[in-house]
């Protein structure tokens, strides 16, 4: 036995030694149970005393022995039940061996159902098996009855213990299984959203010969075989809309992106996004969409239980606002017209952190995060970027010196990126080589020249609107949550 154990785990250790030697299996191969514990509660109405037979499946929450019998709860993805085991009805022998039982053991129990004097709908055990031996006690908090509601107080509190232990964060709390219940509806609601508007469901490769689609860093390796470097995507872009061009005129994925970038409430490096685009749509249209899109979403995690009255009010069609008049009015000056040097004395006398090494569209873009979208409350469309920001983005139809992009903000947060989609295959080269020369100035953000993008693009492509949607934010704004984290759950750490 390993000298660091500490004295429960050792215990738990010896429980499990003596299972072994009463030839009592700690780890079964298979359990069958007839019904979770919500269907098996459900099973004895109000009123009634007794209910059928069921065979119930899950974790031991709660334990209180008494002689000859003991009551215990067993937790499962659905809720609670409690048993009741006596000597008489499971024997003595299975009886005794309730004793080398501990919280967090995986136990299955068959029985009646009846209801106990206090009203609690109980499994009276007939045959219990024990399915997985806990070795390590989970961190279970206490329970009072403060004036007739259980109260729990949890023994697991420290958020970074929760985020990399996020397995037992889910054995002990179930509020965080709900929110990820909550978040998988969330999801199954866009993807049949946009299969039930024709929309393609595709995948698009993550390690990439080069990056682009968004203006990030990203993560670099190595293919051995290869010999040549390759990157995690930073977005599924420019692949998307290699796939318009082959004529699938509407297509989507949801999966992983990836940024080489700092963390903090609203960034995670690895994280969830859905793009979808549409032939011969612009992004007035695609506002459209957007809007239809996140009110559904909004449903479908409204009718998660606990989750109604967490999702704010949707009411489309949302608020627009120019992204140019929008800063200016912000910054009492025409932001445009300032020289790098001047947005970068303004953006330290507004908090931006480290300007000095910002490029030009950095330092607007972090303008307009300080000045205007932190102050968003209300799902709000921002529409009309410069080109300098928008390298993807066709020209706004009567000013060329804007382009047809918008981004959805809510509680401060972007939500949603959208274009129509440059498919000029010249003005496109001529951004990327803006882009490239950025990088070459030192921006490591700035993307590079995608010979075989605009090769695809001089082809053909049809005009487009194309989305991406943060689906990690989304989320966190249709519940209210504070952090990614809370709803990513295998959130980005530091090493122990």
């Amino acid at each position: 036995m390993s000298d660091d154990l500490n004295f429960v785990q050792q215990a738990r250790r010896e429980k499990l030694a003596e299972l072994e030697a009463r030839g009592i299996a700690p780890y079964a191969y298979r359990y069958e149970p007839t019904h979770d514990t919500r269907a098996a509660v459900a099973l004895v109405p109000a009123g009634a005393a007794e209910g059928p037979a069921v065979r119930v499946a899950g974790r031991l929450v709660a334990w209180r022995a008494h002689g000859k019998t003991t009551f215990a709860h067993l937790a499962d993805g659905a809720g609670r039940i409690q048993l009741y085991f006596k000597q008489d009805a499971i024997g003595p022998e299975a009886y005794a061996a309730l004793d080398l039982f501990d919280i967090g053991d995986v136990v299955g129990v068959e029985g009646p159902l009846f209801r106990t004097r206090t009203g609690e709908v109980t499994v009276r055990a007939e045959r219990v098996e024990l399915l997985a031996k806990s070795l390590r006690p989970l961190p279970f908090g206490k329970e009072e009855v403060v004036d007739g509601e259980t109260v729990r107080h949890s023994g697991f509190s420290d958020p970074e213990q929760r985020f990399r232990q996020r397995y037992a964060d889910l054995a002990v709390h179930p509020e965080v299984r709900a929110t990820f219940v909550a978040r998988s509806a969330m999801i199954r609601a866009v993807r049949a959203f946009l299969d039930a508007r024709d929309y393609l469901e595709v995948e698009t490769p993550v390690l990439q010969p080069l990056y682009g689609g968004a203006a990030a860093r990203p993560f670099t390796t190595h293919h051995n075989a290869l010999d040549m470097p390759l990157y995690l995507r930073i977005a599924d872009e420019l692949y998307l809309k290699r796939l318009i061009v082959g004529g699938l005129d509407r297509v989507y994925e949801i999966g992983h992106d990836f940024r080489n970038e700092g963390i903090d409430r609203t960034h995670n490096p690895e994280f969830t996004m859905l793009e979808f685009y549409q032939a011969y749509a612009d992004y007035g249209d695609m506002m459209t969409v957007v809007e239809a899109l996140v009110t559904e979403a909004a449903r479908a995690v409204a009718a998660v239980p606990g989750f109604a009255d967490r999702v704010p009010a949707i009411a489309p069609p949302f608020p627009r606002i120019e992204w140019v008049p929008s800063l200016n009015a912000a910054l009492g000056r025409d932001a445009l017209a300032l020289s790098e040097a001047e947005l970068r004395a303004e953006a330290l006398r507004r908090g931006v952190e480290r300007p000095d090494g910002l490029s030009r569209p950095k330092l607007l873009d972090e303008l307009f995060q300080a000045l205007v979208e932190s102050a968003i409350e209300a799902p709000t469309f921002v529409v009309d970027y410069p080109p300098e920001l928008s390298p993807l983005a066709k020209p706004k139809r009567g000013n060329p010196s804007l382009t047809e992009r918008f981004e959805l903000f809510a509680r401060g947060k972007e939500l949603a990126n959208a274009f129509s989609e440059l498919n000029d295959p010249i003005d496109q080269r001529a951004r990327f080589e803006a882009q490239a020369r950025l990088r070459a100035a030192g921006d490591e953000e700035a993307g590079s020249v995608d010979e075989d993008y605009l090769r695809a693009m001089e082809y053909g492509m049809p005009p487009t609107g194309g989305v991406g949607i943060g689906i990690d934010r989304l989320f966190m704004y249709l519940t209210g949550t504070a952090h990614i984290r809370d709803v990513i759950l295998f959130p980005t750490m530091r090493p122990e």
